[in-house]
């Protein structure tokens, strides 16, 4: 009977709601850290290489965490290892707020991401299998909001706690409400369709081997494409933003400011990337939102004036999370239920390769005494690269159900 009781399936708000408050907890996190960048760079008088790696190492253990999670998930189930990587990422970032060097700082980001990396594509593919197929793509897309409201209270934390207290009490706050999380997640019922299916009698190896089989080859090039293309634009565009506005001639509460009111704009960016996604299809909002994230990329790099500045940020943060948000739903539906965790999984993992370069690029770069306008003007390319995998090679997945 308990078995019964575990997997008794929750309603699609409540389902959304458990999985959503945790995935804003971890944005909190992540978007704190481009502020604790700005912050860390004057108190520890580091240099533009150094920043640069802060965000990297991130992302270096995102891409561990993802493989890693993503092909556990497809053996040990979706709920276990979204409660491991919870853990993980929730500890690790508290204690990040107790260190004193460098070296220290970025040992722990590492299993921070590590801990983010495996719990992102995991909560999508276990939403994904838990909705039905007319509203999967809607019901993921709005999970992807929560990472919003988290980023939101990120910029918020930072203004007004950050700039008084320090960067300290700031990662201490953004590390509390994770474990809030943790007991909402006792609560959370496994995947259905991984209860239903035998997939744990497959190894490891054999579901990385089917990724590229035949049958999804095409799809798995496609994915391992765009999510390289756009999480090497958006960590080296977002984590660099505050800076960016300092390199710009603002101070660093003008900077926290601007970046607020452009964090406002990602909320619209998600919503409309839900309304549109079970109407228009998957591969038109991603294509429509990367385009936009590459135009206003070139804007805002090359803006001479703060209301360019502004207005080019706002579009860049609606078209670029509207864009991950309709990543997230698009990738899950690519792969069957017993490969589906370890598919997601790589995409992510790949991705986050990018995600370690984007923002060394921009560090080296910056230290090299390149303008910020060539440097997002690169990212402007990447985006439309990732736009001609998903016109060219993606397979639309609008309302079919998953195998």
């Amino acid at each position: 009977m308990a078995t019964i009781k575990e997997n008794k399936p929750l309603s699609k708000n409540k389902l959304l709601g458990i999985a959503g408050l945790a995935w804003m907890f971890d944005a909190m996190d992540v978007g704190i850290l481009s502020f604790v960048i700005a912050a860390l760079a004057t108190e520890w008088s580091l240099t533009p290489g150094e920043m640069g790696w802060i965000g990297s190492i991130n992302s270096i253990g995102m891409a561990v965490g993802a493989l890693v999670f993503g092909v556990l998930a497809d053996k040990v189930g979706r709920k276990k290892v979204f409660m491991i990587t919870l853990v993980l990422f929730s500890v690790a970032g508290g204690l990040s707020a107790l260190t004193t060097t460098l070296a220290a700082f970025l040992i722990l980001r590492f299993f921070v991401g590590m801990g983010l990396g495996g719990e992102l594509p995991v909560a999508s593919t276990l939403v994904s299998e838990s909705v039905e197929a007319k509203e999967r793509g809607r019901v993921v897309v709005l999970l992807e909001s929560f990472w919003a409201a988290g980023w939101l209270l990120s910029a918020l934390i930072s203004y007004f706690i950050i700039l008084n207290y320090g960067w300290r009490i700031g990662l201490i706050i953004t590390a509390l409400p994770a474990f809030y999380a943790i007991y909402l997640r006792l609560k959370l019922p496994d995947s259905p369709r991984f209860v239903s299916n035998e997939t744990q009698s497959r190894s490891i190896m054999q579901n990385m081997k089917d990724v590229w089989s035949k049958k999804y080859a095409k799809r798995t090039l496609m994915l391992w494409i765009v999510w390289f293309m756009v999480v090497f634009s958006y960590y080296g565009m977002f984590l660099w933003l505050p800076s960016v506005m300092v390199m710009k001639g603002f101070d660093l509460i003008k900077s926290f400011e601007y970046v607020l009111i452009m964090t406002l704009a990602q909320l619209p960016g998600y919503f409309t990337a839900a309304w549109l996604i079970e109407k228009a299809g998957r591969k038109f909002v991603l294509i429509t939102f990367l385009l936009g994230t590459a135009a206003s990329a070139l804007v805002f790099g090359s803006a001479d004036s703060t209301a360019v500045l502004i207005i080019s940020g706002m579009l860049l943060s609606f078209f670029n999370l509207g864009a991950w948000g309709a990543l997230y739903a698009y990738s899950p539906e690519q792969y069957p239920t017993v490969i589906r965790g370890t598919g997601s999984g790589m995409a992510a993992s790949v991705g986050r390769i990018g995600g370690i370069l984007g923002p060394l690029l921009v560090g080296s770069l910056v230290t090299a005494g390149y303008e910020i306008g060539y440097i997002f003007g690169i990212f402007c390319v990447a985006i439309v690269i990732g736009v001609l995998a998903v016109l060219f090679l993606g397979t639309e997945t609008k309302q079919v159900e998953l195998d």
